[in-house]
């Protein structure tokens, strides 16, 4: 590689940091790419540390020590934040989401790639002082927003399956109760993705009573390991008490009209801090 003036310098950094959020690059990982010393680099990377907090779009860390280095992670202000809620909530307003059982059409929202990258960034700053070792879903809807939100975290991400399949070789399976419907039902996920003590969050599309969320840390449990986080895009109103208790919510539905066509929906403001 020619040699690079400051600023494409700058630049070049900051591309290779924001590509890989929460990975720490070392400095003689750069100082070999750009032919530059370390004094010169860390120049340069105050001069990104203090772009990306003039933007507040997340914050850079140097590491020091010999295992240390710099990473970025990545953040939302808290008005970006609750701008990008209330224009969430805006969309999934319309009464032409309605579908029939007072359910809502949200595949398109949850599947753009814009928009789960946001709902992934605003998860993990909230859980990043959890330390996770994984980010943990149940197929099949609220794949994407933990795909980004595991992303963001820079771990590996779990799909719990409703049932096992052959291609995952031993599995481990639980019966638990839907929290709404009160019936019992199954999930199941390999052995070999869990490792005995890890700390997981828990990332989901929507949640009613808590009874998926309830029997994920069940599951967990079953790994000799916990959850530490639950993470839910939309959280349903409904009387009594639900099964989890310590999570947070960026949406919460109190009801769907199908008559009207009304949808009475609210940023949550749950932002709870689990036990």
């Amino acid at each position: 590689m020619k040699r690079l003036h400051r600023k494409e310098r700058v630049a070049a950094i900051l591309k290779i940091l924001t590509d890989n959020p929460n990975k720490v690059i070392s400095l003689g990982y750069f100082s070999d790419i750009f032919q530059s010393a370390r004094s010169t680099l860390s120049e340069d990377i105050a001069i990104i540390k203090g772009v990306v907090e003039n933007l507040e779009c997340g914050i850079v860390e140097t590491i020091p020590g010999a295992a240390g280095g710099v990473k970025f992670v990545p953040g939302l202000s808290k008005k970006e934040e609750q701008q990008f809620i209330e224009e969430l909530c805006s969309q999934i307003k319309n009464p032409s989401r309605i579908i029939p059982g007072g359910f809502l059409y949200m595949n398109d929202i949850i599947n753009s790639p814009d928009i789960a990258t946001k709902i992934g960034i605003i998860f993990s700053q909230n859980f990043r002082s959890k330390d996770p070792d994984y980010v943990i879903t149940v197929e099949t809807k609220g794949i994407p927003i933990a795909l980004m939100t595991a992303k963001a975290l820079n771990v590996p991400l779990i799909i719990v399956r409703r049932n096992s399949k052959v291609t995952e070789g031993s599995t481990v399976s639980i019966n638990y109760v839907s929290g709404s419907s009160k019936r019992i039902q199954t999930m199941s996920l390999s052995k070999r993705s869990v490792q005995k003590g890890s700390k997981c969050i828990f990332i989901d599309d929507f949640m009613k009573a808590g009874g998926t969320a309830n029997g994920i840390i069940e599951l967990m449990r079953e790994f000799e390991s916990s959850v530490v986080g639950i993470g839910i895009l939309i959280e349903a109103f409904t009387e009594g008490k639900k099964l989890v208790e310590d999570y947070m919510s960026l949406i919460k539905l109190e009801s769907v009209n199908e008559e009207t066509g009304e949808i009475v929906l609210t940023p949550s403001g749950n932002f709870k801090a689990f036990k």
